[in-house]
């Protein structure tokens, strides 16, 4: 594996790239709180495949960049960063593999910028839209929710995890994945990325900026690029009621669930996700019936 850090959309990115320089790009976008390592398990199985694998901090985490303010972590912006690493890398496409905000970026990624995109997989997260309608009228799910409303407050939320040197914030990664899933071992990389200066204020600058700062959702809600959700069942953050809806909303998409499996089914059924990755990006899955 080689680290870099790569000019995208004025800043610098720590990438970390594996797998033969001319093979077809991918790149893989974690969610919260992880950092580039979250995809330890995929990273070295699709470039075996013979991908081009990049897998970047996204801005505000790990090694990269740290914009201070809001402003800096709108969708708008992040969507930019990814499109910007296809042009560092000087490819006019690239597949998307996205988890938790990750998908989130990749699922407005293609929605901006469907041209750049060759396929898109995404985890445990739905389609924008179909976030809005389930907080505005899913009690259960806005219930789930309360996180994202807990982080708006302004530098408390920071202070408490520092307080409790991350108890709480990793925590919370093994509450809701299976035991074992998280090894001390991962925790303690975990910490050392949370710790990075401004780190954590500008992580939780993106879910400030989801609320304060909305970026204007584009015109039509339809997905045109060729769409895999893989949906861990026992999701305790994101009810599976919002999977189907999502994949309704792509011209060319499939879902698969996992049951028993949590919000971080990439780590917990690594070996499944990868298989139905790959198979996905070669175009060997059947379409979705309809």
């Amino acid at each position: 594996m080689e680290h870099q850090q790569i000019a995208t959309n004025g800043i610098q990115l720590h990438v970390v790239q594996d797998g033969p320089k001319d093979g077809p790009l991918v790149i893989l976008l974690h969610g919260f709180p992880e950092f580039w390592y979250g995809w330890q398990h995929q990273l070295p199985y699709l470039a075996a495949a013979g991908y081009r694998v990049w897998v970047p901090d996204q801005r505000g985490y790990g090694l990269s960049d740290k914009p201070v303010g809001i402003s800096a972590y709108t969708l708008d912006t992040l969507a930019a960063d990814v499109v910007g690493l296809m042009d560092a890398a000087g490819q006019d496409q690239a597949c998307l593999v996205g988890h938790d905000w990750g998908a989130a970026v990749a699922w407005w990624v293609a929605a901006k910028y469907p041209d750049r995109l060759k396929r898109m997989a995404v985890i445990n997260v739905p389609h924008g839209a179909v976030m809005q309608r389930n907080l505005r009228h899913n009690r259960a799910q806005l219930l789930k929710s309360w996180y994202i409303f807990f982080f708006q407050l302004p530098w408390l939320p920071e202070a408490l995890a520092r307080l409790d040197n991350w108890k709480q914030v990793a925590g919370s990664l093994q509450h809701s994945s299976r035991p074992g899933t998280f090894t001390p071992a991962d925790l303690e990389q975990y910490r050392q990325a949370w710790s990075q200066p401004g780190a954590y204020t500008s992580m939780l600058n993106w879910y400030r900026a989801l609320v304060q700062k909305p970026s204007r959702p584009p015109a039509g809600s339809c997905i045109r690029v060729p769409t895999l959700l893989i949906w861990g069942a026992r999701d305790m953050f994101l009810g599976r009621e919002l999977a189907q809806p999502s994949i309704d909303l792509c011209d060319d998409g499939r879902l698969i669930l996992v049951e028993g499996a949590s919000h971080w089914v990439h780590h917990e059924e690594a070996d499944r996700v990868n298989e139905l990755i790959d198979a996905f990006l070669q175009g060997r899955m059947k379409r979705q019936p309809l």
